[in-house]
């Protein structure tokens, strides 16, 4: 990165620099779809200090990797990864998470802290996504793997819309779950919705920023979405 952290995107950081999304995470800066943002804007749009988070990035250590380099892998592999690490993943842990928030909603309704209405939000979240995945399954990756990548620009306009509107989704689920906080009241059902939930939220946002930052950008030279570029 020639340019200072402070001044860098999120999204080319995220990209470039293993460990760099543990400490997204832990700050709550949104890389997938604010990708386009530099880390002092997203920063100081959460009162944070950017300095101190560039220090924390720089001081990440090789082995905070999570494997290879994604950003390096060819289309085809990166899409087979996506597929099979994220597509499969939501597929079957949203159904289990419904079923929990059902349950707490159920037996915990008279409590304050109770995620009301939260399993309804999710069962649209499942939709959703499902709608999204299947369109790239059967559309935009295909053209992708066949070579058609000044086709695939329209798809993936739609696709980066599409991704802003399930990052919403992420923020309304963490709402309606009161931060996601486990309460010392709390019984077993609701302490594993919340660690399931923190998981989604932690890998939708890994699976959008693939799509945004690394794949998508390889054809339309944008990182993070439209709306916010």
């Amino acid at each position: 990165m020639n340019t200072s952290l402070t001044e860098t995107s999120l999204g080319q950081i995220a990209r470039e620099l293993p460990g760099a999304t543990a400490i997204f995470h832990k700050h709550k800066l949104d890389f997938c779809c604010g990708g386009a943002k530099s880390l002092a804007e997203a920063a100081a749009k959460r009162g944070l200090d950017a300095q101190a988070i560039a220090a924390e990035l720089t001081a990440l250590r090789p082995e905070d990797a999570d494997g290879e380099r994604l950003a390096e892998l060819p289309d085809a592999e990166l899409i087979a990864h996506i597929l099979e690490r994220y597509h499969e993943a939501h597929r079957a842990d949203l159904p289990e998470l419904i079923r929990l928030a059902r349950r707490v909603e159920a037996v915990h309704r008279e409590h304050p802290l109770c995620p009301t209405g939260l399993a309804e939000h999710l069962e649209t979240m499942l939709d959703e996504l499902a709608m999204h995945m299947h369109k790239e399954e059967q559309i935009l990756f295909p053209m992708i793997a066949q070579g058609m990548g000044g086709m695939a620009v329209p798809p993936i306009t739609m696709m980066r819309h599409e991704h802003d509107d399930h990052a919403e989704a992420l923020a309304l689920m963490e709402a309606l779950a009161h931060g996601m906080a486990i309460h010392a009241e709390a019984c077993n059902t609701w302490r594993a919705l919340y660690l399931g939930l923190d998981r989604l939220k932690r890998e939708l946002m890994e699976h959008i920023h693939l799509e945004n930052n690394v794949l998508f950008t390889r054809f339309d030279g944008r990182l993070g979405s439209f709306a916010q570029a």
